[in-house]
C-alpha cells in the first residue's frame, strides 16, 4: 500500500495541527495504523496507533492527552490531531501500516510494513 502523509507545517507553541495519511488501497480497514516521528540524529519514535476499526488507540506518554489518532475507513485515511504543541514535538512525522495481528508490538517501527514519506512539523517556542 502507498501512504501519503500531509498536514505538517510551522506552528507556534501551544498551537494545533492535524496530520492526514491517505492510503491508496482498498481494504484499508484491514490495516493497523501508526504514527511515528523522527528528529535528525535520533531513532524513529512511536507516537500513536489505532486498530483496524478505530476502537482501540494507543499513545506515547509524551503525547497522551494532547494528541488524538483517528481514522475514516470510508476515506482510507488516518489522522493525527495535535494540540498544545511543544517545541519538543518538532520532527518529521511518518504514518505506517500493516495488515494482520500486531499484538503488543505496535510501538516498534519494525512491526509495520508500509510507510509514508513523512511530513515536517516545526513548533516554534
Amino acid at each position: 500500500v502507498q501512504l501519503q502523509a500531509s498536514g505538517g507545517g510551522l506552528v507556534q507553541a501551544g498551537g494545533s495541527l492535524r496530520l492526514s495519511c491517505a492510503a491508496s488501497v482498498g481494504g484499508f480497514s484491514m490495516y493497523f495504523m501508526g504514527w511515528f516521528r523522527q528528529v535528525p540524529g535520533k531513532e524513529r519514535e512511536f507516537v500513536a496507533a489505532i486498530s483496524w476499526s478505530g476502537g482501540n488507540t494507543y499513545y506515547a506518554d509524551s503525547v497522551k492527552g494532547r494528541f488524538t489518532i483517528s481514522r475514516d475507513n470510508a476515506k482510507n485515511t488516518v489522522y493525527l490531531r495535535m494540540n498544545m504543541l511543544k517545541a519538543e514535538d518538532t520532527a518529521v512525522y511518518y504514518c505506517a501500516g500493516r495488515t494482520g495481528y500486531i499484538g503488543s508490538s505496535y510501538r516498534a517501527d519494525r512491526s509495520y510494513d508500509d510507510w509514508g514519506q513523512g511530513t515536517q512539523v516545526t513548533v516554534s517556542s
